[in-house]
């Protein structure tokens, strides 16, 4: 999925230069272990569609929970990212956050509508990696 450079285009990341730096990424993933949130396989019955879940970044010095994924390009455009969005926030609903942000390149008008399927309000324009970005937020919903 990395090696695609649309799935790229807004993420500032760079392809993994091969198998072996993919696996060693992998290997030293520890938000789960760290923060019991973080990437998670989106699964089709089918095969796997790419990741999601609810992540942890530094902002201004602060560690936030980010709302985050990666869909391989065939899958675009078809309701995947909003679904894994709302299971993502759900989850981490389950974990007590109190609030969870999303962020996006301001081009990337795809992202900016499933932050918006998930009920996240703009709160802030920002540099992403040297692009203009915007802040989303949702806040736990009342019942959790």
């Amino acid at each position: 999925m990395n090696a695609d450079p649309l799935v790229l285009q807004y993420t500032g990341d760079e392809p993994f230069r091969d198998e072996a730096a993919a696996r060693q990424y992998l290997d030293g993933y520890d938000q789960f272990t760290r923060f019991r949130m973080g990437r998670m396989a989106m699964i089709r019955k089918e095969d796997e569609a790419g990741w999601a879940g609810v992540g942890c970044a530094w902002m201004r010095r602060r560690l936030i929970s980010t709302l985050v994924s990666r869909i391989f390009r065939q899958y675009w455009g078809k309701g995947y990212a909003s679904e894994a969005a709302q299971a993502s926030a759900q989850y981490g609903w389950s974990i007590g956050l109190q609030g969870i942000i999303g962020r996006a390149v301001l081009d990337n008008s795809a992202s900016i509508r499933v932050l918006e399927k998930v009920g996240m309000k703009k709160i802030a324009i920002m540099d992403f990696h040297g692009l203009p970005g915007v802040v989303y937020e949702v806040l736990r919903p009342a019942a959790q």
